[in-house]
């Protein structure tokens, strides 16, 4: 039935995560005897049993290895049934699991000169492990009594960063191993036998990591490894069920390239595809290039990352005035500019304040060309940073905006709490409705929003007055065009931060104000689209996902 299914899986390969569950069945079919048959000819996996014990009697009797002080296996222990003729054992059963320790790393006679294999659990990430990056000396070794494990001595990790903790891997060198190692030397050194015990291990990571869960620092150790049940099959079996694994894991390698090799291919297709249409220079080549877009939505637009893309790319055309047609009715935006500057001049000289002046700008030097109609301003030309810091304790029940409450390069705010319930201490911005939030913290993020309410934000976000369009400058400052101005004039790298008088000198391309208004009517509806072309891919993921998990059901089940 397994080769039916996988006849059948490419059906299937949609679902998140398809090939990790697959590999996930193949290795809990085979631990528990469903993935070959059985044969009443293999000897009895009990002789087998028999010879480890003897030879661990041996190894206790010369000192080698401890004799274990682990119970008996308990009904209750075991967690599933297995097949006539295979038997429950204890990882310490069939044996002898060990660890390491670190020689003092500030002394250096256990490390100059060494030449003496030593590893951590950092290096289970990969199935084999072939060469050691760092080398102890024999004095180390000898001072930390540490031993050396045997080529085909399996290694867990017992902790470490990310996914370490749980890991296993086979030594391909002789080497010592460090604290954060447990290691498994199999009394009985069949190269079927290790590969099974592997696999059954590999089974066992997530298991694994739930025994070591809790704390800080949540660890695996030795005791537990030693505890941990491993269902046994006959030797002749243990072959079966070792190659039909090996076998379906390449398989499965290859449906994984397949599908790293179609997402390249689809990403690279949609890149180009939005860099034509980016660079086009006539509307009759930007349609032709949007033609070929349309042609192959459903195909450019079957991964998530594509439609963030596209996004970006209806953002960059809006801007660059590709978007929507130029009307020669509309107003110009030099007329539109020109009466901003005597609105600002005006109110500048009834406050006694002179009109801050910034270096003309350098048309040759835009970051793109832009209708006839439109014009290149400043931000401060455009908008007004309308600091206004206040003491929270007048404005406990007001809503309190921070940057954590504003989704990354979308423009939408998500929820907030009041001033109260964020228990504000210090200083904040207050804020009115119309205006927008952006932070100046990390601009690589892109947080920006428009308010419909009044309330309080954090001191490193900016309220600004939009004497554009509020929406149209909102757009702007979501595209990569603002993003890279934005990022570049900020050089720190711990915690970057755009200042006013950086945010000031930002270049704007401006419209006429009708077509601003059209440009972010039309935004706002390809925006829908995309919220509805993800909203299906979700769906049809959950789909593929429901209909991935009844196979694998069916197959559990036989």
């Amino acid at each position: 039935m397994i080769e039916t299914f996988f006849k059948q899986f490419e059906l299937l390969t949609d679902a998140p995560n398809a090939v990790p569950k697959l590999r996930e069945l193949i290795l809990q079919l085979a631990v528990q005897g469903k993935l070959v048959e059985q044969d009443p000819n293999d000897e009895p996996v009990s002789k087998l049993i028999e010879r480890i014990r003897k030879k661990k009697d041996l190894l206790i009797k010369q000192k080698k290895v401890k004799k274990s002080s682990l119970l008996p296996i308990e009904a209750d222990e075991i967690p599933y049934e297995v097949p006539q003729g295979w038997k429950w054992v204890r990882v310490d059963d069939i044996s002898n699991v060990g660890t390491g320790s670190t020689p003092l790393t500030s002394d250096y006679k256990y490390y100059v000169d060494g030449n003496i294999p030593w590893i951590t659990s950092a290096a289970t990430s990969q199935d084999f492990i072939s060469r050691a990056e760092t080398y102890i000396t024999a004095t180390a070794l000898s001072d930390y009594r540490l031993k050396m494990y045997p080529i085909g001595t399996l290694v867990i990790a017992l902790y470490g960063q990310g996914k370490t903790r749980g890991q296993i891997s086979e030594l391909k060198i002789e080497t010592t191993v460090n604290q954060a190692c447990a290691t498994v030397t199999l009394i009985e050194t069949t190269e079927e036998l290790r590969a099974y015990i592997k696999h059954v291990f590999k089974k066992k990571y997530e298991e694994l990591r739930a025994l070591a869960a809790g704390g800080a620092q949540p660890n695996l150790n030795v005791g537990k490894i030693k505890e941990i049940l491993i269902p046994l099959p006959p030797c002749e079996e243990q072959k079966r069920i070792v190659a039909k694994v090996d076998r379906l894991m390449k398989l499965c390698d290859e449906l994984e390239e397949r599908q790293r090799k179609w997402r390249s291919h689809t990403i690279r297709l949609n890149e180009g595809a939005i860099a034509q249409l980016l660079t086009t220079s006539t509307p009759d080549d930007f349609t032709h290039h949007w033609q070929r877009i349309y042609n192959h939505f459903d195909l450019l637009y079957s991964l998530p990352e594509n439609i963030t893309k596209l996004r970006q790319a209806i953002l960059q055309l809006a801007v660059q005035g590709k978007l929507v047609p130029q009307y020669p009715n509309d107003e110009p935006a030099q007329i539109l500019l020109k009466n901003l500057r005597i609105t600002k001049q005006l109110k500048n000289e009834k406050k006694g304040r002179k009109l801050d002046l910034l270096p003309p700008i350098d048309l040759e030097n835009s970051p793109f060309g832009i209708p006839t109609n439109w014009q290149w301003a400043r931000f401060q030309d455009v908008a007004t940073i309308a600091s206004n810091l206040v003491k929270p304790e007048s404005y406990l029940d007001f809503p309190h905006v921070a940057p954590d409450n504003i989704e990354k390069q979308s423009g939408r705010l998500l929820s907030y709490r009041t001033v109260r319930e964020d228990e504000v201490r210090s200083s904040n911005h207050r804020f009115f409705s119309g205006q927008i939030l952006y932070s100046k913290i990390r601009p690589n993020l892109a947080k920006v929003v428009i308010v419909s309410f009044d309330g309080l934000c954090s001191a490193d976000m900016y309220p600004i007055n939009a004497h554009i369009d509020a929406s149209f400058l909102l757009k702007y400052m979501l595209s990569s065009t603002f993003l890279s101005m934005s990022v570049k004039s900020d050089t720190r790298v711990a915690m970057p931060k755009i200042n006013q008088d950086e945010l000031n000198k930002i270049l704007v391309p401006v419209p006429p104000l009708a077509e601003q208004k059209r440009i972010v009517a039309e935004v706002d509806r390809l925006m829908a689209l995309c919220d509805r072309l993800e909203a299906d891919l979700r769906q049809a993921q959950i789909g593929s996902d429901r209909l991935m998990e009844t196979a694998l059901q069916q197959l559990l089940a036989v």
